[in-house]
């Protein structure tokens, strides 16, 4: 991703927003008592840290990324992702939504005329061409959205900067189709792979996952298949 660009270069880029609790809260469907194959607390906060890590990556090294804007109230893990070429805010605590309008605003002001896209930071197998993929497909002008894989969810939003009003939880697919949004179709399989248990993270491992995850994966023994 080349700094240099100047504000005029900008204009019909995308500014990725990645929220990302603070590993110590994050991925806790990743704990499940009654699974042998269960994490520990602090098992489980290392591959929420590695699933953001290599999201990061992976925006990062898309061709139509101009910047990443990382939301983390956690000091230390901001400072890795600020490493790896990632901007770095405080998440303002208003809710995932309420916090995703506010680093758009930011975005705004850092980066004048590219495109605010909210993405979901667990998705550790996401390869920079899938994103890119979906970004040369979104709605000139209009609100856009990925569904994940169950096509319930939703991994990424977006939206002109005027228009951005995303509506992640419950059923966000549908929330954000009925508020106007125009689902991105195309098979996407990493960027639709988005990892809230241990099942999904199988799958993951099958497509391919980050240099991160890797790594904490094998440490930590959880290949399952």
């Amino acid at each position: 991703m080349d700094q240099s660009r100047t504000a005029d270069d900008e204009a019909g880029e995308y500014v990725i927003l990645l929220p990302v609790k603070p590993p110590g809260r994050g991925k806790s469907r990743l704990l499940r008592p009654d699974d042998v194959t269960s994490l520990s607390d602090a098992g489980r906060s290392e591959l929420a840290e590695a699933f953001a890590l290599d999201a990061a990556v992976a925006c990062l090294s898309a061709a139509r990324v101009h910047a990443v804007l990382a939301v983390t109230d956690d000091a230390a893990f901001a400072g890795r992702l600020s490493t790896l070429g990632a901007a770095a805010i405080p998440d303002g605590g208003t809710g995932l939504n309420g916090v995703l309008r506010q680093a758009a605003a930011e975005a705004g002001r850092r980066w004048p005329g590219a495109q605010p896209v909210a993405l979901l930071a667990d998705l550790p197998a996401l390869r920079p061409g899938d994103l890119d993929q979906a970004l040369s497909a979104l709605v000139p002008g209009g609100a856009s959205f990925v569904a994940d894989a169950e096509g319930t969810g939703t991994v990424l939003y977006t939206a002109p900067a005027e228009l951005f009003d995303p509506a992640f939880g419950a059923d966000s697919a549908h929330a954000h189709q009925v508020g106007g949004a125009l689902a991105v179709r195309g098979d996407l399989a990493s960027l639709r792979r988005d990892v809230d248990d241990l099942d999904d993270l199988d799958v993951a491992l099958e497509l391919g996952v980050g240099a991160h995850t890797q790594r904490c994966v094998t440490r930590l023994g959880l290949r399952r298949r």
